[in-house]
C-alpha cells in the first residue's frame, strides 16, 4: 500500500508542475463543453426558403406569411431568368415553393390545387424536416381558412414528456459529459504512462520490486483524483452556463461518474502500456476513444440506426452506458431502477481494462 501511495503522490506532483497537462485536464474539456453545447443543434432552424408567387392574391400572401410565421424558414429573394432553379442549384436556398397563377380561384372553387415544392435533399434529414414542416403549415392554413373541416373523429392529445420545452441543451449537455469525461482522463493517463517509456524511467520500474498491479494502481488513483476534479468543474460550469440541473436522486450519477472515470483512466493506462511514444498514445485515444464516444455511444445518433455488425461495438463503449446515466439524472429522473444495468457494465469494462493492462505490463517486467 505504501508503494501505491508513493507512486500516486509522485504522479500528482509531476502533474502540478506541468502547465500544459493542467491545461489539457481543465481548459480543453471546458472549451469542448462550450463548443458542443452551443454548436450542436439537432433541430433545423433559419432554413432559407424562396417563394415564387404567380397568383399574387390575398390568399397566396396569407399562405406565404404562414410559412414564415413558423420561425423555421427565413425569406430569401433571388433574381434571374430562373430564380428558383438557380437558388436551389447553388445551395443558397434549401427549399422553394412555387404558387401557380390560379391558386386562389381554384382553392375557393374547391378544386384540387397543386403547389410545386422543391427541396434540396443533399442533407436527407434536413430535407425530411423541411418536407414535414411545409406539409404541416399547408394543413394548418387549409383549416384556418375554413377549406377543410376543423374537427375530425380522432383528435390526438399530445404532451411532450421529460422535456416539454424542447430544450436541446437537456439532450446535448448530458451527452457531452459522457464524451468529455471518457476522452480527457484517458488521454492524461495514457500520456503519463508512455512518458515513463520515453524518459527511460520505466526500466527502473521493470527491475524494481514494485509489481504491475501496484504501478497501475498508483498511477490510476492519481489520475482518478484529477478526473474527479475535472468532472466536478465540468458539471458545475455546465449547470451554470446551460441551466441543466438534476431531476433525480444523485447517488446513481455519482457512482456512475466514478465508474466511468475509472474506466477512462484504466483505458488510458492500457493504451500507454501498449504505445511506444506520446504521438501513438494520443492517436489511439483519438481514434479508439473519441470516435467511438462521438459516433457509437448514442450521443448524437440513435444506436438502433447502426447496422450489424458495427452495432456490436457500442456494447464495449463505456461512454454509451454513462450517457444513459447522465440523461436519466438530468432529464428522465428514474434513478437506480433505470440505470442499474449501465452501472454493472461500467464496472465490468473497468475490470477488463485493468486486467489487460496488468498482464501486458507484467510480461514486460523482469522476473524477481
Amino acid at each position: 500500500m505504501k508503494r501505491i501511495l508513493t507512486q500516486c503522490i509522485k504522479e500528482l506532483v509531476q502533474f502540478r508542475r506541468d502547465r500544459l497537462t493542467l491545461a489539457l485536464a481543465f481548459l480543453l474539456p471546458f472549451l469542448t463543453l462550450l463548443i458542443f453545447g452551443f454548436a450542436i443543434r439537432l433541430e433545423s432552424k433559419n432554413i432559407p426558403l424562396i417563394v415564387q408567387d404567380f397568383d399574387r392574391t390575398n390568399l397566396s400572401s396569407s399562405y406565404i406569411e404562414r410559412l414564415y410565421a413558423t420561425n423555421q424558414f427565413i425569406p430569401y429573394k433571388w433574381s434571374g431568368t430562373d430564380p428558383v432553379r438557380d437558388a436551389i442549384d447553388r445551395g443558397i436556398a434549401k427549399a422553394a415553393v412555387i404558387i401557380p397563377p390560379e391558386f386562389s380561384r381554384d382553392v375557393k372553387a374547391g378544386k384540387n390545387t397543386e403547389l410545386q415544392v422543391l427541396i434540396d435533399a443533399t442533407d436527407v434529414n434536413n430535407a425530411r424536416v423541411i418536407k414535414n414542416s411545409i406539409q404541416q403549415v399547408t394543413n394548418f392554413f387549409m383549416r384556418d381558412q375554413g377549406l377543410v373541416p376543423a374537427t375530425s373523429s380522432i383528435t390526438p392529445k399530445m404532451r411532450l414528456w421529460f422535456n416539454p420545452g424542447r430544450l436541446e441543451s437537456l439532450y446535448i449537455v448530458p451527452g457531452v459529459y459522457g464524451v468529455v469525461l471518457w476522452i480527457f482522463p484517458s488521454l492524461l493517463s495514457a500520456i503519463a504512462m508512455v512518458r515513463e517509456k520515453e524518459k527511460g524511467t520505466i526500466l527502473q520500474v521493470y527491475t524494481s520490486s514494485i509489481s504491475a498491479t501496484e504501478l497501475l494502481l498508483g498511477k490510476g488513483i492519481a489520475y482518478l483524483l484529477i478526473a474527479i476534479a475535472e468532472a466536478l468543474v465540468l458539471m458545475v460550469l455546465g449547470s451554470l452556463i446551460f441551466h441543466v440541473g438534476l431531476v433525480a436522486e444523485p447517488t446513481a450519477l455519482l457512482v456512475g461518474t466514478f465508474l466511468l472515470l475509472t474506466d477512462s483512466v484504466m483505458f488510458g493506462l492500457l493504451l500507454g502500456v501498449r504505445s511506444s511514444n506520446q504521438n501513438a498514445a494520443v492517436q489511439g485515444v483519438a481514434l479508439i476513444g473519441f470516435i467511438t464516444a462521438l459516433l457509437l455511444s448514442g450521443f448524437i445518433y440513435p444506436l438502433n440506426n447502426i447496422p450489424f455488425p458495427l452495432s456490436l461495438v457500442p456494447n464495449v463503449v463505456p461512454a454509451r452506458y454513462y450517457i444513459d446515466i447522465t440523461r436519466d439524472a438530468f432529464v428522465r429522473g428514474t434513478g437506480w431502477a433505470g440505470v442499474w444495468f449501465d452501472l454493472v457494465m461500467l464496472a465490468i469494462l473497468g475490470l477488463i481494462f485493468f486486467n489487460i493492462s496488468r498482464r501486458v505490463l507484467s510480461r514486460m517486467q523482469l522476473p524477481n
